[in-house]
């Protein structure tokens, strides 16, 4: 029995030494890995998606404010001048195509000047969604390499723009139809921002949103940020006076209280429309 365990011995001592070599191996590597990434660095937040900065310099604050919600910002106001309706924005912080990573609500920093409306109210000087820190994207990162594929044949890319130039014919169709060249001003608010008419009627953005709100039954946060958004440009468009004001608010009424009964918010939104709806309708809109 001593002759045989004094036989296995060796491999023993053999097995033991390979098995403290290969476990100082991987820990060295796997200490190697990790200060190779330095603290802070953005590596830290690779899985999480770029968004872009929108450009709202020149708006409307009321509008400024609409795209950059919908765009997944967050936003507050700095300086003198506060958050009131019609002050425009002049400056921005980040400045508008920056990159950063969605860190769930990053805050742009608002400067605005004085419009020529009249301030009524309080001023809403920051958003009411909890912004977070912005997070710049590492713009010298070098672009995921593209695997090279076989050409596609001439007729698929024929086929395939002639599918994107009528797509984009219909949506041009469509976009004309819902817009008007003369629009009367439905009353006059001295210093109001006229009505773009490039965009669409007041009218024809609510039953919009009334049809989207109906295919979206579920109150995601980019859900309840687009409407907000159209909700907020519909009730301002009608405070300026701008054209069928009072029955883009009344099918914006429709839309709060479905809003209400599918995603279980839009009171407060409701109450805003209906007062404005009565504030137009004193002013002489029909």
């Amino acid at each position: 029995m001593a002759v045989r365990l004094a036989a296995l011995l060796p491999r023993f001592v053999v097995l033991t030494l390979l098995w403290l070599l290969t476990t100082a191996t991987l820990t060295f590597a796997e200490e190697k890995r990790i200060s190779a990434t330095p603290a802070g660095s953005s590596a830290a937040v690779t899985g999480r998606p770029v968004i872009v900065v929108p450009d709202v310099s020149g708006q409307a604050y009321v509008f400024a404010k609409g795209m950059l919600e919908e765009a997944g910002f967050a936003w507050r106001v700095s300086g003198p001048v506060q958050g009131y309706a019609a002050n425009v924005v002049t400056g921005q912080t980040p400045v508008a195509g920056t990159r950063v990573f969605d860190t769930g609500a990053p805050t742009v920093v608002l400067h605005l000047t004085r419009g020529r409306y009249p301030e009524h109210g309080l001023p809403e000087n920051a958003s009411s969604l909890p912004g977070t820190p912005i997070r710049f994207a590492d713009r010298r990162a070098k672009p995921a390499a593209v695997p090279k594929v076989k050409a596609v044949r001439k007729h698929a890319k024929v086929a395939h723009a002639k599918a994107v130039h009528k797509t984009h014919a219909k949506k041009k169709v469509v976009r004309k139809a819902l817009t008007l060249r003369t629009r009367p001003a439905a009353f006059v608010v001295p210093g109001a921002p006229k009505e773009p008419l490039k965009e669409m009627t007041l009218p024809a953005r609510a039953q919009l949103l009334r049809g989207w709100v109906a295919a979206h039954p579920r109150p995601n946060s980019a859900n309840v940020r687009h409407w907000l958004y159209q909700h907020s440009w519909i009730v301002e468009g009608a405070k300026f006076g701008w054209w069928h004001g009072a029955e883009a608010l009344q099918t914006l009424i429709t839309v709060d209280r479905e809003v209400e009964a599918h995603w279980g918010v839009g009171h407060r939104s409701e109450a805003i429309a209906r007062a404005t709806l009565t504030r137009v309708r004193a002013a002489g809109a029909k």
